[in-house]
């Protein structure tokens, strides 16, 4: 292993950057999917810039997106909505499905528990 290939390595802590697989779950997952609508997130220390998915019925999914002008780009080829989830926050049917799944999971858990 030369010493250009030992810079080329990803270091610890470094943000992974978008990639086609990334993209290609969100097409995906968008034309399974009734009511998408795409929000993004913007870039933190750990995490790349990411769009969220949401479909009507709250369920969600979230990749990296090559920055914001990316994801707007992705979200009008997808011909969904697009929001900065900074200005609009998270919508509410996404919180409210989470919750119903996670009494979902605790009925299963003690369900599993009394067997």
């Amino acid at each position: 292993m030369g010493l250009l290939d030992k810079l080329r390595r990803r270091r610890p802590g470094t943000v992974r950057d978008a990639d086609g697989e990334d993209e290609k779950h969100l097409r995906t997952w968008a034309g399974a999917h009734r009511g998408v609508e795409a929000f993004v997130e913007p870039r933190t220390t750990v995490t790349g810039t990411t769009m969220l998915l949401v479909a009507g019925d709250g369920e969600w999914t979230r990749r990296r997106v090559p920055g914001p002008d990316g994801a707007r780009k992705l979200a009008r080829s997808l011909k969904i909505p697009v929001y900065d989830v900074q200005l609009v926050g998270y919508p509410q049917r996404m919180r409210d499905h989470d919750a119903r799944q996670k009494i979902l999971r605790e009925r299963d858990r003690r369900r599993d528990l009394d067997r």
